[in-house]
């Protein structure tokens, strides 16, 4: 008789504690997720008197690969585009909010007397909250439709992205005990890179790709097919030096703007579930009854803290953001736990001996009560702002929910209106040129300059490596110089009046710089920057990217390919 695999064994007791506590909360009324956690107690070694799993590194592994799918399912949701379209206030209110919790942390790790390492990781843990169990107890809830919604998945979003900064500035800290600022900004310019360039590759070749395919493309070619792209992006971050959910979101934001969006997300939604079930399962098993009772008085000081800091100074956060006290107060009591990033941060502090011991159960502990308790924060948020509206002035009421009178409203200018359209399409665009043409430059040089060098004789190789290179980025260079230059709304702002053509001007020549910048570099890769060939060179070049026509029509048509693949979802939901 076959033994079965402890894994098949550990999976089937998973399942079967899930399945038991989802249907008893269903029943009750309560969100799944908490059954999902209760289920994982259940069967942790922890608990005495029941079965137990035995390879917890088989449902570690397992539990990250829900991750993946959870910000997979997220990124296909809510994409960068619309996180684009709400402004700088998800980036205002996510900055107060990280920065202020961070000093709550810190300030609560030292009133124990723990030591300075030990503060500042607790602060970093309790910066950030849990973006999958919130995405969960929004959909369990049916709140992911509603504004404050939207806008916490925002700042959610980005504080993922910021928390990988966060990781490497504490990392250098810890080896170095002082901040290395070198280090700090090339990561925080390789992760800008990497976002900008795979956002705009994938939005052009993808959505391209699946056009071509769509005879071939039935639910199950379509679900391999999205979920090859998933992967294939995880491994690409993980390779790039980020997270394997980091990842997945970016390649659920692409596909987002695809027409298929929609079908993608309801095939994925019961491999999500499943995983997504596993992952949280995981948290359940991580508590340890006896380390609560140890550490419960830190454990339940720290709850404290991130209950009552995230409540007020996130609400005081998303206030200085714009947003109205109503949506601000039920967006910081949907933050009141912490997730994932304080258990990846706990264990980078532990691998470099920097932090104590007890302070990963104790955090651990921390994410499992807030976790619990989440749904019910998420439902007191509007009867807490009921109460704050009884006990305050009708007057501060009235500037906090941003109502204003009728002759204080005023129309704003068409002009500067559209000039905030040109100046928005003037970075969108020097941005994701800039960006290709680095990478077309860098690609050159650690794959392509190599196999030059095993063709070519050793003189040639520069020339050649500059050349193949330019000839490649000149479409993207041309786009840099005159991309938008000529549209109605640049004539029209051109012709009322000089403080629009000064600034047009302006832009004109940051345009001419930043252009002349790329193309001087591949010359003086290629021959001696001082000598009068060089000069010439960089100036004839310049000429020929304005003035070719060939150059145009290949710039317009890349232009016009990746604005309806990014529009096309819009643009098929009209029809």
């Amino acid at each position: 008789m076959s033994q079965l695999e402890p894994l098949i064994a550990d999976l089937a007791l998973i399942l079967i504690c899930a399945g038991a506590m989802t249907l008893l909360f269903k029943s009750l009324e309560q969100p799944i997720v908490l059954g999902y956690i209760v289920a994982g107690f259940l069967a942790s070694p922890n608990m005495p008197y029941m079965p137990s799993v035995t390879d917890m590194h088989g449902i570690h592994v397992w539990s990250e690969i829900g991750v993946i799918f959870l910000l997979f399912a997220l990124g296909l949701e809510f994409s960068f585009k619309k996180i684009l379209k709400m402004g700088a206030a998800p980036i205002i209110a996510a900055v107060c909010i990280i920065l202020s919790m961070m000093y709550v942390g810190a300030c609560t790790g030292e009133l124990f007397g723990w030591s300075q390492m030990d503060c500042i990781y607790l602060g970093g843990m309790l910066a950030m909250s849990s973006t999958t169990i919130i995405f969960k107890a929004f959909d369990d809830m049916g709140l992911r439709q509603q504004r404050f919604a939207s806008m916490v998945l925002s700042v959610l979003i980005i504080e993922d992205i910021l928390a990988i900064v966060l990781m490497v500035m504490l990392s250098t800290l810890a080896v170095s005990k002082e901040f290395e600022g070198t280090q700090m900004l090339n990561s925080i310019l390789t992760l800008g890179l990497y976002l900008v360039l795979w956002f705009t590759v994938g939005l052009y070749f993808i959505p391209l790709a699946l056009r071509k395919l769509k005879p071939l493309m039935n639910d199950e070619t379509l679900l391999i097919t999205a979920l090859a792209l998933c992967f294939g992006m995880v491994a690409a971050a993980s390779a790039a030096g980020f997270s394997a959910a980091f990842g997945a979101f970016v390649m659920g934001s692409i596909l987002a703007e695809t027409v298929e969006a929609e079908q993608i997300e309801h095939l994925v939604a019961p491999v999500k579930n499943l995983f997504g079930a596993i992952f949280f399962v995981s948290v359940g098993m991580m508590v340890d009854a006896a380390l609560i009772v140890e550490y419960i008085v830190p454990i339940l000081s720290i709850i404290a803290a991130v209950m009552l800091g995230q409540t007020i100074l996130s609400t005081c956060g998303f206030l200085l953001s714009g947003q109205s006290l109503k949506t601000s107060m039920q967006c910081s009591f949907s933050l009141t736990q912490i997730g994932e990033f304080a258990f990846i941060l706990a264990t980078l502090g532990t691998s470099l001996h920097v932090t104590s011991d007890f302070l990963y159960p104790i955090v651990v502990a921390v994410s499992v009560f807030t976790t619990f308790t989440t749904p019910y924060m998420i439902r007191l948020a509007e009867p807490a702002y009921n109460l704050v509206a009884r006990l305050l002035p009708a007057k501060w009421i009235l500037r906090l929910e941003r109502i204003k009178n009728e002759e204080d409203e005023q129309a704003p200018d068409e002009l500067q209106q559209l000039y905030n359209k040109c100046f928005k399409h003037f970075v969108f665009n020097m941005l994701i040129n800039v960006v290709l043409c680095i990478a077309i430059m860098s690609l050159m040089l650690y794959y392509g300059e190599p196999l030059i060098a095993s063709l070519l004789p050793q003189e040639w190789v520069h020339p050649v490596t500059a050349l193949v290179a330019l000839v490649l980025c000149l479409p993207f260079l041309w786009m840099m110089l005159k991309a938008g230059g000529d549209t109605p709304e640049v004539n029209k702002l051109w012709y009322s009046g000089p403080r629009w053509r000064v600034r047009l001007t302006a832009y004109g020549l940051l345009r001419i710089f930043i252009t002349a910048v790329f193309v001087s570099y591949f010359v003086d890769y290629a021959m001696p920057w001082s000598s009068w060939l060089g000069m010439f060179a960089l100036v004839a070049i310049l000429a020929l990217i304005y003035f070719s026509r060939r150059l145009e029509k290949q710039g317009e048509k890349l232009a016009k390919t990746f604005t309806d693949n990014l529009n096309s979802r819009e643009a098929k939901s009209e029809e």
